[in-house]
């Protein structure tokens, strides 16, 4: 049965608050066996719609994904795109910025990783990393990226300004036949913490956990309040924020799959039509192989 997700999403029709959409919520499978095949019916439904977006070869999708450090966007990335031709799937995770990258504004390296009509791509950390972290790290304006003094003087007009940048960017996107999807994977703070002695308990996990970890979980009461900020100004009915619960990891990859799922149904998408003089010109490659 098909998981209802309309109350995952924001668009923006009313204000978007943290405190009411939960971080856990009731399974939405029947233990680990249900959970696996769920989730391959899923993969191979993406795969089969993807293949008919490529050969369509009209629209293309954009999935975000943005998250506190642990909330899982690796893991659910890779589970639910792992059955997809891979040929039409490219996944960039965006870390901080190189001098190059700075040296541009700040959609510059995003944009030019934007996928090709008939792909998904996928963006681990995007350029809304500019109204995050940088959001609660101001002196990054002025110091690595640079700006000069008269445009960061009154940053609460840097915000404004930088959201009405990305409202504009993402309805251009839409209007040219790219969907945009954005996940805001919701981790409770307390999970996080959890995770993170996981990370530094077990061997094999261990090259995940940094120091900055743990100076960011400090500041974050900040990061919420920029969070809610952030999809309370760039949620629109056509490029929504998708707000999953991610204290258990399964829920929130078959809650992300569903949405991928419903959004690429959506699309008005079809196999190209062969006319009647192809058809005969296929028949006739049919018989020449066939004799």
């Amino acid at each position: 049965m098909p998981i209802d997700t309309t109350a995952f999403f924001v668009t923006g029709e009313k204000p978007f608050r943290r405190k009411d959409h939960p971080t856990h919520i009731e399974a939405v499978y029947d233990g680990k066996k249900d959970y696996k095949k769920r989730l391959e019916a899923y993969q191979d439904e993406i795969d089969e719609l993807q293949n008919m977006m490529y050969a369509h070869d009209r629209y293309s999708m954009l999935l975000i994904f943005q998250a506190m450090d642990a909330a899982g966007k690796d893991g659910t990335i890779r589970r639910v795109m792992s059955g997809v031709n891979p040929h039409g799937v490219v996944v960039h995770a965006f870390k901080r910025p190189s001098d190059n990258e700075l040296d541009h504004d700040f959609m510059w390296r995003t944009t030019k990783a934007l996928p090709a009509r008939g792909r998904i791509g996928i963006f681990n950390r995007s350029y809304y990393e500019e109204v995050l972290v940088v959001r609660v790290h101001p002196g990054i304006l002025t110091g690595a990226q640079k700006l000069p003094a008269e445009l960061t003087h009154d940053l609460n007009a840097v915000w404004q300004q930088r959201y009405e940048d990305i409202r504009s960017f993402e309805r251009y996107l839409h209007r040219n036949g790219t969907r945009v999807i954005k996940f805001f994977l919701n981790l409770s703070k307390e999970e996080q913490r959890l995770r993170f002695l996981d990370r530094i308990d077990t061997p094999a996990k261990n090259w995940k956990f940094a120091e900055g970890d743990v100076k960011e979980r400090k500041h974050w009461d900040s990061y919420m309040t920029a969070y809610e900020d952030a999809i309370n100004a760039t949620a629109t009915p056509d490029s929504p924020w998708i707000v999953v619960p991610a204290d258990d990891k399964k829920n929130m990859r078959l809650i992300v799959s569903q949405v991928i799922v419903d959004a690429l149904k959506a699309m008005d998408m079809c196999y190209p039509k062969v006319d009647e003089a192809r058809q005969a010109e296929l028949q006739s490659f049919r018989d020449a192989l066939s004799s």
